[in-house]
């Protein structure tokens, strides 16, 4: 049983090249894909309600997530905490988690030019207009949505508690 269940993780993580295969296997029985992105360095609950959330409003749900040189660039050099293999394997363990797809650039703009996705959600702390990749899905006749995040959850503030109880 074990190893069935780390099949199905694994077979989550799916290659930025063979997501539209995936993608088309999906839209042919009819399924809606939903996508988001980002960094997930140390899971929380704030990810796991935005995430499950997102996966509400449409059928699959697709993770673009930073790899760790693109984290770095973004969060500096002592980000990621966790490696990119580690952050998509738990994100891949969610049940509401369809597919895991690592990109290296900074912004998710390529994949999604790709994916297409039919939802494209961010956190509300963008406006849709200003979400990579908005002008694209909704060029393509999808949506762009976005989601209330949980307040002080962050990897961030989790970081910055650590640090200060080792002092």
């Amino acid at each position: 049983m074990r190893v069935e269940i780390e099949k199905l993780i694994k077979d989550k993580i799916i290659d930025q090249r063979n997501i539209k295969n995936q993608i088309l296997i999906w839209r042919s029985n009819g399924n809606k894909v939903t996508f988001t992105n980002g960094v997930f360095d140390l899971l929380h609950i704030g990810h796991i309600t935005y995430l499950a959330k997102a996966a509400e409003l449409g059928d699959k749900l697709i993770i673009g997530l930073n790899s760790d040189s693109s984290v770095r660039r973004l969060k500096g050099r002592n980000r990621p905490i966790n490696d990119q293999n580690s952050r998509a394997t738990l994100l891949a363990a969610l049940f509401f988690v369809d597919g895991v797809v690592i990109f290296e650039e900074d912004t998710p703009l390529n994949l999604i030019s790709s994916v297409l996705p039919d939802i494209l959600v961010k956190g509300a702390d963008y406006s849709p207009s200003d979400i990579v990749g908005s002008s694209e899905v909704l060029a393509n006749g999808g949506e762009v949505k976005t989601i209330n995040f949980i307040e002080g959850c962050s990897s961030t503030s989790i970081i910055e508690k650590i640090k200060k109880l080792s002092l």
